[in-house]
């Protein structure tokens, strides 16, 4: 039995009144499997510090949106919520130009993309992109995770390296340096598919002009450029970890990778991560393809660990 037909039997609305704290204030489209959600908490914006997590959610009685894997669903399941965490993101910039701070605004962000088909059917996504402002939905009343700016000098390098959705907490966090007045430099890399995937970059070309200290830096992978031999300045698939390893990304950026004085921040696909098998382990189990922990560490950079503290810092929800 499909979700949209058994919805049909059940009081949604009942059991939107009972499970849902949360409204969709702002909806924002950057196409059809991208957006920009902002969710007012019926009791407020819970505490949270820039780069943590809460979670979003719908009941699988809601309808889902057409060309998205088909899903079969038993009775009972129809009266559950489907529950993901997703960082908070930030908004960069207000309309007055000024520097938006996270956790000043009366609204939590969130940097959604599409998941059409799965290993299992995606049950939130194709769901939230059927959100509309003013829906109801639900929101953890608690933020999560140590993915922090806690233990950065003011004047450190930051370096947020990011794939795909994975820049969210780095917007907040971003913006968090920026309106404290960070001395150190700091330079944001986002890898992702198409240069339409980056949801945020003209806030963050406005940013780059009005800080010196500020960079941001974008890499594709499916652009002609990068799939077609025959197309004009072909350069293939750039990848985070090869952009870092060949010595490009200290090129492009104006500095040099160094880790007495720099710390990184890594969000976004576990392969691009690359955690070793055991972390706290001295002879490192890398796993394979090469991931950014395992070029990092080859520079004398080191994991952040609650026992050792270090500069590679990365999101650990996954």
């Amino acid at each position: 039995m499909t979700a949209d037909v058994a919805s049909t039997q059940l009081d949604v609305e009942a059991l939107r009144e009972r499970h849902y704290n949360a409204s969709a204030a702002h909806i924002e489209r950057c196409h059809d499997e991208l957006m920009i959600l902002r969710v007012q908490p019926d009791r407020g914006i819970p505490e949270f510090v820039p780069g943590q997590y809460t979670v979003l959610g719908l009941g699988y009685w809601e309808p889902r949106i057409a060309g998205t894997q088909a899903e079969s669903l038993e009775p009972r399941t129809l009266r559950k919520l489907i529950k993901r965490a997703y960082s908070i993101s930030c908004s960069l910039i207000g309309l007055s130009g000024e520097i938006v701070r996270a956790r000043e605004c009366d609204y939590l962000e969130f940097y959604v993309t599409l998941v059409r088909q799965a290993a299992h059917p995606p049950a939130l996504t194709p769901r939230l992109f059927g959100l509309s402002e003013g829906d109801r939905l639900y929101c953890g009343p608690h933020a999560h995770g140590n993915y922090t700016l806690s233990n950065v000098p003011r004047d450190a390098t930051v370096i947020f390296a990011a794939t795909g959705t994975g820049e969210a907490p780095h917007n907040a966090m971003l913006s968090e340096l920026l309106a404290t007045g960070h001395r150190g430099r700091i330079v944001s890399v986002a890898c992702v598919r198409c240069r339409a995937d980056l949801g945020y970059l003209s806030k963050h070309r406005a940013l780059e002009q009005r800080f010196e200290h500020d960079r941001y830096l974008t890499l594709t992978t499916r652009e002609p450029e990068n799939v077609d031999p025959t197309s004009a300045g072909y350069i293939g698939k750039r990848y985070l970890q090869d952009y870092f390893a060949s010595g490009e990304f200290e090129r492009s950026a104006g500095l040099k990778l160094t880790p007495r004085s720099t710390h990184v921040f890594l969000c976004g696909s576990p392969q691009m991560i690359g955690v070793p098998h055991h972390t706290h382990d001295p002879a490192r189990r890398y796993p394979r393809p090469t991931g950014m922990v395992e070029v990092l560490e080859r520079r004398g950079f080191r994991v952040d660990q609650s026992h050792e503290p270090g500069n590679i810092h990365f999101e650990k929800y996954w």
